[in-house]
């Protein structure tokens, strides 16, 4: 079964002065979000962009697509604490998302590192979101064990 989500947006002006806000998204969890070009290429100044998104929904994807596979090994995750860092550059001459890095540490009793970090891979590699930047982004992932 299929599922569409969705999300509106509000923009005012031109790209460098205007400014918008993300009104509303299907599940109704947030509103109201202010977006604008400045907080895309400089400080956020308490303003979200599209790359903080896809981070947040890079995090998420990953961190949903490692605890299953992490459970179908025999070893459940206790906890997983997951950072996506996108970075947003300018360094060919236009502006585009070059990289995705996820970050994860986690607690998962009775695994060894190394059976971790192939996990880890193979759920950065087809995690949804992992499979629709795949060939655009870069994708990283650096994944260690809680002391």
């Amino acid at each position: 079964m299929a599922e569409t989500r969705h999300a509106s947006v509000t923009w005012k002006g031109d790209l460098q002065t205007g400014a918008g806000t993300i009104d509303y998204v299907s599940s109704g969890v947030f509103a109201r979000m202010p977006v604008s070009w400045a907080a895309r290429t400089g400080p956020h100044n308490g303003k979200t962009s599209p790359e903080e998104l896809l981070a947040a929904a890079h995090a998420s994807c990953f961190s949903m697509a490692f605890s299953a596979r992490l459970a179908k090994n025999g070893t459940p995750a206790t906890k997983l604490d997951v950072r996506a860092e996108v970075l947003f550059d300018n360094a060919s001459g236009g502006w585009k998302v070059t990289t995705s890095t996820l970050t994860v540490v986690g607690d998962v009793p009775g695994i060894d590192l190394a059976t971790f970090e192939t996990i880890a891979e193979d759920a950065k590699e087809n995690c949804p979101i992992s499979i629709a930047l795949k060939g655009n982004v870069e994708l990283v992932v650096k994944a260690s064990l809680a002391s």
